[in-house]
């Protein structure tokens, strides 16, 4: 992934004037969803449970999880990751703003090399659109032209390697939690476009691309329920499960069960 240097991109792309209302409701839908499997596997377990967030971002996710006590007691021990150094320094002083270091820890790390990563969880998320921002390594922003040289994402490493390391850091009957995830369709572009351009971004991909990137280095893949099974062949497909987050086909939730 893109090592996002630019302070001012990553934190506008959090900036709620500039989102998308579509992308806001995600927001809560995924959270919403996301409090569910949380209780759910503390109960199964019987114990609070670990959690390990790749791409925590501006912390939002753990800011709203701490602020309901009845699911923040659910929770053991809260570790977040992120590629981008402003989001790690943003998420740093969100987590120390609400006095909850004493849970939850956030590194400066990319999750291509996670399988170098030493600790097992019992949930890794991956929240908010963040699953569809794994891109191949030979992508170029800069000379992408989809009329000369369409990219093929009948696989993609990059995703697939990340949650397969992942699906590795669960503990028996723990879960991966994907989502939001964009659903590959027309409308769901569109949005996506629209998204972009609001931040003033450039789109360089074209109505027969199944991701949108922009020419400031941003990428967002769509997915199918077939190409997730495929890229999440490490599962058993009775292991992976989809949720709606809305009822016009943006966006859904994906758990991955480790049995």
């Amino acid at each position: 992934m893109v090592m996002y240097d630019d302070t001012t991109i990553v934190r506008g792309s959090f900036d709620l004037n500039y989102i998308s209302e579509y992308l806001l409701q995600a927001q809560w839908a995924e959270l919403i969803e996301l409090k569910k499997v949380i209780t759910q596997v503390s109960h199964k377990k019987q114990r609070p449970v670990t959690i390990l967030d790749i791409g925590i971002g501006n912390a939002r996710i753990v800011k709203h999880l701490s602020g309901i006590k009845d699911t923040w007691q659910l929770i053991e021990k809260y570790d977040g990751t992120d590629n981008a150094e402003a989001c790690v320094d943003l998420s740093k002083q969100v987590i120390q703003e609400l006095g909850i270091t004493d849970k939850v820890n956030v590194y400066l790390f990319d999750a291509k090399n996670l399988e170098a990563w030493q600790q097992q969880y019992d949930l890794i998320i991956c929240t908010w659109f963040t699953p569809g921002n794994f891109y191949p390594d030979d992508f170029s922003f800069d000379k992408y032209n989809p009329q000369q040289n369409r990219l093929d994402l009948s696989n993609n490493p990059s995703f697939e390697s990340v949650f397969s390391a992942a699906y590795k850091h669960l503990h028996t009957g723990g879960e991966i939690v994907l989502g939001a995830c964009y659903l590959d369709n027309h409308a769901t572009r569109l949005k996506q476009e629209e998204s972009y351009k609001k931040m003033g971004m450039t789109i360089i991909t074209d109505e027969f691309d199944s991701f949108t990137a922009t020419q400031q280095g941003f990428w967002s893949q769509r997915f199918t329920k077939e190409k997730l099974q495929h890229y999440l062949s490490f599962a058993a497909p009775e292991n992976i499960h989809i949720t709606a987050l809305d009822t016009y086909d943006y966006a859904i939730q994906v758990r991955v069960q480790a049995i």
